[in-house]
């Protein structure tokens, strides 16, 4: 089991205007939409298939999770993430929806969905 646990709000205290401040980057839309399951993923150099180099991922994981967006457990020299799917939908309803619909989707992929 993972060791530690990094410093996030708790989830009374999520505030929309910070979440949304967070979203304010593309490549951090798209690792939220890589972790819509709501499940602890490792993190390795192509998890979100962006091409990044690992500093700036790891600042973008970093501004998710002080929004309030994911949890990161460390267990070693191993990193996991999730997204807090539960925590997010329990203080914001329907915010996750929105932001792994197909229109969002395609919005940070530039993939125009199918009709």
């Amino acid at each position: 089991m993972p060791d530690d646990t990094l410093p996030m709000p708790p989830a009374a205290e999520l505030r929309l205007a910070e979440l949304m401040r967070a979203l304010s980057d593309q490549n951090r839309v798209r690792i939220v939409v890589a972790l819509a399951d709501g499940e602890f993923h490792s993190i390795t150099d192509d998890f979100f298939g962006l091409d990044l180099h690992k500093s700036t991922v790891s600042h973008h994981l970093k501004t998710l999770r002080e929004a309030g967006f994911t949890e990161t457990l460390y267990a070693g020299r191993s990193c996991q993430v999730r997204l807090r799917v539960p925590e997010l939908n329990a203080r914001f309803p329907g915010l996750v929806a929105a932001l792994t619909s197909p229109s969002a989707i395609a919005d940070v992929t530039g993939n125009v969905p199918a009709r």
